[in-house]
């Protein structure tokens, strides 16, 4: 098989298989563009017991609080963004807005490090895409008009990026 006939049969069904990826990966990554709003989130309260007469300090690391700062104190209890902690019995709530179930567990792949499972599987999904990428100029005959418009939209498409990464 010639190598343009291979690529393409490739491209074909690597094509395919990557379209559920791509599908979930955009889903989440318009997802990810409202983190920073409630859009999509709801609020989820926690309450838990933790160790008794914790420093305020203490008390937001144990309790995972980001940004953590005491709004006020009354008697035992320390108030902060989002919950309170009472010294004398240890019992913590703390008030979060999250994502739903399986729209966090999406938004996780984008957020996936080196020290997480789905590291590898990001790993094999940017290869994939690349080649797909890649295999997507043996699409069409070399010096056709179409390759020639493609190879421009393509440029175009680096160019664009490169001026909304740098403006």
């Amino acid at each position: 098989m010639a190598t343009s006939a291979t690529m393409r049969v490739l491209h074909r069904y690597l094509g395919f298989f990557l379209a559920g990826i791509m599908a979930v990966y955009a889903i989440s990554g318009v997802v990810l563009i409202f983190r920073n709003t409630d859009f999509l989130k709801r609020e989820v309260v926690r309450e838990r017991t933790v160790a008794k007469d914790l420093s305020p300090e203490e008390a937001g690391k144990v309790l995972q609080v980001k940004n953590f700062a005491v709004e006020r104190s009354e008697g035992g209890t320390i108030y902060f963004a989002g919950g309170s902690y009472d010294a004398a019995t240890g019992a913590a709530v703390v008030t979060t807005r999250e994502l739903p179930y399986v729209l966090n567990k999406m938004a996780h792949l984008h957020k996936a490090n080196t020290k997480d499972p789905l590291y590898y599987f990001n790993i094999s999904f940017g290869v994939a895409l690349l080649f797909f990428v890649v295999s997507a100029f043996w699409m069409f005959m070399p010096g056709s008009r179409i390759l020639r418009k493609g190879l421009l939209f393509s440029a175009a498409g680096i160019v664009l990026t490169l001026i909304l990464l740098f403006v």
